[in-house]
């Protein structure tokens, strides 16, 4: 290890401790996350009722194209500065924070442009019925406008926990969480602005998150950023995109699974008792509910990178690895508890995003879409976990194929057979199929880098 390593925290202090100190403030920063689209549920499903919030669920994309570019450069600057710190490069580390907090932002900037001039035709892409598409036209034409609010906040907290700082980061998230739940309730309940209320609301928190990641930015801690750390270098910002090209790919294939799943749910919701849109409101309350466990098991993976990044970077292997299992073991149990609510309590989960006017049917359909769809929860730790564990050791590819495992691989291909055979039935059956292969490969892929890891220490050790 480089002399100027030794005395870093990530590589002398317990990996248990610095567990506790990345990971708890960003899983509470993921939970927050996760929150903005839970709590605009609760207060649209109360107010407007199942077609707002179907409508948040054609909506759903867009997020995740958001946090998808938010991740790309955010996970990859991460990263990135933190694999250079490991080796002792901190001349080249602040370019990698300066080239992805420019990128954020010039994301953030188009794609709020091309959802704005495109609205229509991606909502009807995304499977808004006719019933539907006032609902989402009045909530996404507003969400837009915070787009890069949201994909600096987002990204940028990945940027201010590489640096040493993950309550910073958590602060950031709760704050504008805080503002957006106070928000809907005044907008969407006290002044009755419906969809277009629950969007400010967020936007607004959104635009307060971004506040702080900017106000930090100017006071980098570990390394002073200059202005010619945010100019453009096309090399640091391929290195930084290729790493967190694995985080960039699950994300998008999250929103691609959803726009499939959603046109799915409505070809055959309308062949079926239940009709088109409770399906794919229920789909989309679940999904999200759903997150808040994901929202956790991605807070581990996430505060497990700079750990590993900087002691893969170092060479310290054992501590690495350390890091990995400790984070697997404590997703496992989140996930078992997960799975044990899912199945005992689902009416009781759906009627807190329903108003008195829900059918029998968005109950019927939801109960069997939380049984079966998440039968296998329980495994979803291993997949997310084991993609970040690539990309935090600079491998980038590995972690972009594991990304691409569940949704892509497996998920879709199911999702367009099964339902030919079973009708809508067949959807609800993706999900757990999709679960175990993905994992199966998951704990695959990371024996072998084990493996590998144990070859190059041994392979060191006989060097010195």
């Amino acid at each position: 290890m480089k002399e100027d390593t030794k005395d870093n925290v990530l590589g002398t202090v317990s990996v248990r401790k610095l567990m506790v100190k990345f990971a708890v403030p960003s899983i509470i920063g993921m939970l927050v996350g996760a929150l903005y689209n839970i709590v605009d549920q609760l207060f649209i499903g109360q107010k407007v009722g199942t077609l707002g919030n179907t409508a948040t669920s054609i909506a759903f994309p867009f997020t995740t194209a958001c946090m998808a570019l938010a991740l790309l450069f955010g996970i990859g600057g991460a990263s990135c500065y933190n694999l250079a710190m490991g080796m002792g490069d901190k001349k080249r580390a602040g370019y990698y924070v300066g080239n992805a907090l420019t990128m954020l932002v010039g994301c953030g900037v188009v794609l709020a442009a091309i959802t704005l001039v495109l609205l229509d035709p991606l909502l009807k892409l995304f499977g808004a019925t006719g019933a539907v598409m006032p609902y989402a036209r009045d909530y996404v034409s507003v969400t837009a406008i915070g787009f890069p609010f949201l994909i600096l906040s987002t990204g940028g907290g990945h940027l201010v926990r590489a640096d040493g700082s993950p309550k910073m980061a958590m602060i950031c998230n709760i704050s504008g969480a805080v503002v957006n739940t106070v928000l809907d309730a005044i907008f969407v309940i006290g002044l009755d602005w419906g969809m277009k209320g629950a969007a400010w609301a967020t936007v607004i928190g959104q635009l307060v998150s971004s506040l702080i990641v900017v106000v930090y930015a100017c006071n980098f801690k570990t390394t002073k950023l200059e202005k010619k750390h945010f100019m453009i270098v096309a090399s640091h910002t391929k290195r930084v995109a290729m790493i967190g090209m694995a985080s960039f790919f699950n994300q998008v294939a999250i929103g691609i699974v959803q726009i499939v799943l959603n046109n799915s749910l409505k070809h055959y919701g309308e062949l079926s008792e239940y009709g088109a849109d409770d399906p794919i409101a229920c789909a989309g309350i679940i999904m999200k509910v759903n997150m808040i466990v994901f929202a956790i098991v991605i807070g581990l993976a996430q505060g497990t990178q700079p750990i590993e990044s900087f002691n893969y970077g170092a060479r310290n292997f054992d501590r690495v690895k350390h890091a990995f299992i400790l984070a697997i073991k404590t997703g496992a149990v989140i996930s078992v508890i997960a799975f044990i609510l899912f199945q005992i309590f689902p009416r009781q989960i759906l009627r807190m995003f329903a108003n008195e006017n829900a059918s029998d049917g968005y109950y019927e359909f939801g109960s069997k879409f939380f049984r079966t769809f998440l039968f296998f929860t329980w495994m979803n730790c291993l997949q997310p976990i084991s993609s970040t564990f690539f990309t935090s050791i600079g491998k980038s590819i590995k972690g972009v194929f594991l990304s691409l495992t569940r949704q892509i691989i497996f998920f879709i291909p199911t999702l367009l057979v099964l339902p030919l055979f079973f009708e809508i039935n067949g959807i609800l059956y993706t999900g757990p199929i999709a679960d175990v292969l993905s994992g199966i490969v998951a704990v695959i892929m990371v024996i072998f880098e084990f493996r590998n890891m144990h070859r190059m220490s041994l392979a060191e050790d006989c060097a010195k």
